[in-house]
């Protein structure tokens, strides 16, 4: 390969916190979900998270500090990655139930970048199918929440808005000059090549 043919991604951060004021006892996944030039080539492409209460101060948060970590490489910037965030929660029953899904956009600007991603839930289309969902503890979600970062179908989904997830994004890119990409007015990072903000 050509020296400076591709260029490097690299994700580091932490998935820190939710607003769900209705709900107690969350946990949450993760998944990056990126175009086909893209490949991994180190750090946790997907994970999930321990379960946290709701803090008894004002804001009523729930404090993860989910820590990411994850480089990428690619030819071109098409399918920029995105990372998907599912929440999840026990119901009055006991089972586990998705208490929201959410997306956003790795940023492209190398530096700190702070995102409150709004969450949804998907729902049923009917009352009937409401009540019944209700009735046997059974609520809509998706079979694979990397559907959350795609537009197809999108737009026949019923959902509602429920909750916010903070993260926190540190960004360093490597070669994207080199290869005519213009992402702001990064400093470079003392004979490294990478640079950061």
């Amino acid at each position: 390969m050509e020296p400076h043919s591709v260029f490097m991604l690299m994700v580091a951060g932490q998935i820190e916190s939710a607003e769900f004021p209705d709900f107690d006892d969350i946990y949450c996944k993760f998944c990056f979900v990126h175009g086909q030039d893209w490949v991994v080539t180190c750090g946790i492409e997907e994970g999930i998270s321990q379960v946290t209460k709701k803090s008894q101060d004002e804001r009523q948060l729930f404090v993860w500090n989910f820590p990411l970590d994850i480089t990428f490489k690619s030819t071109n910037p098409f399918g920029w990655p995105q990372i998907v965030i599912s929440v999840y929660g026990p119901d009055i029953f006991g089972n586990d139930v998705v208490r929201g899904y959410g997306a956003v956009h790795v940023p492209l600007i190398p530096g700190q970048h702070h995102r409150r991603i709004p969450m949804f839930v998907p729902e049923s289309s009917s009352f009937l199918q409401k009540f019944t969902s209700w009735l046997i503890g059974r609520h809509p979600e998706f079979v694979n929440p990397r559907v959350v970062a795609q537009g197809e179908g999108r737009d026949v989904t019923r959902v509602r808005s429920q909750g916010y997830v903070n993260v926190t994004f540190n960004i360093i890119t490597k070669d994207m000059k080199k290869l005519g990409y213009n992402v702001g007015s990064p400093k470079q990072v003392a004979g490294s090549g990478w640079t950061n903000s």
